[in-house]
């Protein structure tokens, strides 16, 4: 784990995710905080910076020197600056405005060019870490001829808000400086004093005209400001500088992100109201109503949605469901955010119904009828009876059975036959006309879930001439 990777410019490095319990639909969230160690070496972003002075500069004046970076946190970034020099120069740490120490370069004793050119200076920088670590910087100083006028800002500092889309190339900002000599003393150049690697990839500073342009495009989600340090420097280097901060305001360019964390594919049709078929996750990157999200569900389905746990949603069922009216539903969760235009996305969650048991067999007709002829030889058809079921699979799969009947003392089983899985009634012997006219038989249908259904059958036995009179 390394922390100045994770948490660039964080003081508190605390990563965060969620847990979820796909069983019980939960989540919870989790922080885990990540604590320095002193596993940097302070540096310097140039391991040699020039300055040039006139050597009419007056003792007690001073001069930025480059900052130290150590991306340790606390005690273990830079403590404390030193100087090894000559006596011409000391050194002075300065408090910056969000408490960092800024090491300036003190002229102690008058400089004489024909006395010595140049001076060679080396700057330390000191964390706070046992054992504490240390890195240099090497400060040449070169001593000029005089120029007694120094470039001016117009303004000490400048602030300018841009749109994140805003286009590439733009200019954002011209920084304007003077210098009351004249000549090369009066040309001036600019030039970035300090700036994160991150800001010189995104901004360009014309040294002529101090026109700042945007080299690539903005996004507010990742910075929403740029602090800039702008140098105007003379042929004599002589400078001034002047704070530019770069503001992004954000624009509705990032549409909901709407995820299916869990889900349901299949649910039984008997499944209470408020059963929870799927959680889902919402979030938009952008800031303010760009980046407030509603979810909703397409109308007419029996399902509603439910807040869970911060950016969590549960869609739930909203009515008992019923697997003969609709066997399958597509469910689409739509997501808005607040900008003008809104962006939105979506999901669709597919969700099967299954069949419980709960439609009895239906007869086509609740009475039948047949006329047979006596004599018939056994095995003949009578008719065939027919029920349906609603449900599906084994609960849809009917039985027939006839039911218990006497006629003439004889069991109903012992003159018809009925096929238990087609519902055809045949003859077990043949009918005799004398003997019964009519018989009337009570058929069953049941599913494979115990439902049963009933329907009477009719049987009229016709007459042949059988017989001869009998004197």
């Amino acid at each position: 784990i390394d922390r100045e990777q994770l948490c660039e410019s964080v003081q508190q490095c605390v990563l965060r995710c969620e847990l979820i319990v796909e069983g019980e639909m939960q989540v919870y969230g989790i922080q885990v905080e990540i604590t320095d160690i002193n596993d940097n070496v302070p540096s310097f972003r140039e391991a040699e910076t020039e300055l040039r002075m006139s050597e009419t500069t007056a003792p007690g004046s001073r001069f930025h020197l480059p900052d130290g970076h150590d991306p340790d946190s606390g005690r273990n970034s830079v403590q404390s600056y030193e100087l090894d020099g000559d006596e011409h120069f000391s050194l002075a740490v300065q408090a910056g405005p969000g408490g960092d120490q800024r090491p300036e370069l003190v002229l102690a004793k008058a400089l004489d060019r024909e006395e010595a050119a140049f001076h060679e200076l080396v700057l330390r920088a000191i964390d706070g870490g046992d054992p504490a670590r240390t890195g240099t910087a090497r400060i040449r100083v070169t001593v000029l001829d005089a120029n007694d006028n120094a470039p001016v800002f117009s303004q000490a500092e400048y602030t300018v808000r841009v749109p994140e889309d805003v286009p590439v190339g733009s200019t954002l900002v011209t920084v304007i400086a003077t210098d009351a000599d004249e000549g090369l003393y009066g040309h001036m150049k600019y030039s970035f004093k300090k700036i994160t690697e991150k800001a010189s990839q995104t901004f360009h500073l014309d040294s002529e005209t101090g026109a700042i342009t945007l080299l690539r495009s903005l996004d507010f989600e990742e910075g929403d400001s740029y602090e800039l340090e702008v140098q105007a420097h003379d042929a004599g280097a002589l400078f001034d500088t002047a704070a530019g901060l770069v503001i992004v305001t954000d624009v509705n360019d990032n549409a909901p992100e709407l995820t299916v964390s869990s889900a349901l594919s299949e649910i039984s049709e008997d499944a209470p109201p408020g059963t929870v078929v799927a959680l889902l996750h919402v979030q938009d990157r952008d800031s303010g109503p760009n980046g407030e999200v509603r979810c909703s569900l397409d109308g007419g389905m029996p399902f509603r949605l439910e807040k869970s746990f911060e950016d969590y949603y549960r869609v739930v069922t909203a009515r008992e469901l019923d697997r003969e009216q609709v066997s399958e539903y597509n469910v689409t969760v739509r997501a808005a955010d607040g900008g003008s235009p809104a962006l939105q996305s979506s999901a669709v969650l597919a969700l099967r119904v299954l069949d419980v048991n709960d439609n009895a067999p239906v007869f086509a007709q609740e009475r039948y009828s047949a006329r047979l002829a006596e004599n018939n030889a056994a095995g003949a058809l009578v008719l065939t009876v027919r029920a349906t079921d609603a449900d599906r699979g084994q609960n849809a799969r009917v039985r027939y059975r006839l039911a218990e009947g006497r006629v003439r003392g004889a069991p109903l089983s012992s003159y018809f036959l009925v096929d238990s899985e087609s519902g055809t009634i045949t003859l077990q012997e043949a009918l005799d006309y004398e003997d019964t006219h009519a018989f009337s038989l009570a058929v069953e249908a049941k599913d494979m879930g115990g439902l049963v259904a009933h329907c009477e059958v009719e049987v009229e036995v016709l007459d042949i001439n059988d017989n001869a009179p009998e004197i």
